[in-house]
């Protein structure tokens, strides 16, 4: 049990600086909630950390995988491939399109997406008469996936699925490269939720070099509008002698508000100032996961390492655990956990299990996804977690190792 005074560790968690709440107090006390200057002023400060020519700040990672699907013109009659081990959002923002999803393999011992993968859920969907046109590889925890390569030999357009991934850095040929910095016409998409790096309460962001899809993506965000004069079709409701009317805008295509605010973004652009120290200290903190669980192998081990992740900004710890060998349920461990004040979740149940992709497409075995999930519980990871703190969920496994009899 927890030791009374102890406090409880959630499995993440955000920190939130005084000077965090004075810059959204200052925006409180200005002139723009939303639709203002700490937006720019926070897409700028993500453009210079990602490397990306454009970025565009939204309310949410899922409504930026949709605007990203939206971009890339995917519809009825056309199919995208999607890792099984993500959030349902990468999955259902495809859906959203009116597009298939064809569910793609991972590594069981990282959960990332390789390229066999990516190329045996490309021949599968070809096979079943899909038109796949584009993927989605998922920057698990914060690892950096290269599926996204192998999707681009194929000839398909990419959407990373970085939700975890911001400030992550991954090896291309003999540099370092950012996550985000993303090739030719293809996007990334951030989350800023809570338990993320960097936290904007909600909020996501899309990143991007081309400048076509960065000018579709805001028109998309915001109701498909337009106030460009450039763009603008009708004229003579347009100008008055060639001067762009003042109240004038379009509407182009069916958009959505997928806006951001700017209290979000005061807040996101406050906490950039501490990204690095929020990368270092959950890399610390996974360096002394991985040292206190080696003793507990092979019943109890770091899931697997991603081979071009070489700064990796981490969003989660996942230990594989052998529940089976074990001889104690995951619900189990997990309920043991908690009673000594130690949150844990599952990221993820494979998405090609739920009910609503099973109606769809029926029953798929991808042994990688389905082996990754019976093993992977995720431990508390967030800033200001202490050494003290990842002693002491180490300690509790294991005594839960101990008690099983491992």
């Amino acid at each position: 049990m927890s030791h009374p005074d102890a406090p409880f560790l959630p499995y993440g968690r955000q920190n939130i600086s005084a000077e965090d709440v004075s810059a959204v107090v200052e925006v409180l006390q200005g002139d723009w909630l939303t639709q203002g200057p700490s937006v720019s002023a926070f897409e700028a400060a993500l453009a210079t950390r990602t490397g990306a020519a454009h970025v565009i700040a939204c309310s949410n990672a899922t409504t930026g995988l949709h605007l990203a699907a939206l971009a890339l013109d995917l519809g009825p009659g056309q199919a995208a491939i999607v890792p099984s081990v993500t959030f349902l959002s990468t999955a259902n923002a495809v859906r959203m399109t009116g597009a298939e999803v064809v569910f793609c393999d991972v590594d069981p011992d990282t959960g990332l997406a390789r390229a066999q993968d990516i190329e045996q859920a490309f021949r599968a969907g070809s096979s079943a008469g899909l038109d796949v046109r584009a993927a989605f590889p998922v920057h698990l925890a914060g690892q950096p996936t290269e599926a996204g390569d192998a999707a681009r030999a194929l000839g398909l357009k990419v959407v990373e699925d970085a939700a975890h991934a911001i400030g992550t850095m991954r090896q291309r040929g003999n540099d370092l490269v950012p996550i985000g910095c993303t090739e030719s016409d293809g996007m990334a998409v951030f989350s800023f939720h809570p338990v993320k790096t960097l936290a904007t309460g909600e909020g996501g962001a899309v990143s991007t070099n081309d400048p076509h899809i960065a000018a579709r993506l805001r028109s998309l965000r915001s109701h498909g509008m337009t106030r460009e004069p450039s763009g603008f079709r009708l004229r003579e409701r347009a100008f008055d002698n060639d001067t762009p009317n003042p109240w004038y805008y379009e509407m182009h295509e069916l958009g959505f508000n997928y806006r951001i605010t700017d209290m979000q973004c005061a807040l996101g652009l406050s906490q950039m100032a501490r990204l690095d120290s929020f990368i270092a200290s959950r890399q610390a903190a996974v360096a002394r996961y991985d040292t206190g669980l080696a003793p507990l192998a092979p019943l109890v081990k770091p899931f697997g390492r991603s081979p071009s992740g070489r700064s990796v900004s981490w969003h989660l710890y996942v230990a594989l655990i052998d529940f089976e060998s074990l001889g104690v349920s995951r619900a189990k461990v997990m309920a043991e956990l908690r009673a000594a004040g130690i949150g844990t979740q599952v990221h993820y149940i494979p998405v090609h299990t739920q009910p609503y992709y099973v109606g769809r497409y029926g029953a798929q075995h991808l042994p990688g996804a389905e082996e990754y999930y019976k093993r992977c519980l995720s431990l508390p990871l967030y800033h200001g977690l202490t050494e003290a703190d990842t002693d002491r969920v180490v300690q509790a496994l294991t005594d839960i190792v101990q008690r099983a009899g491992g």
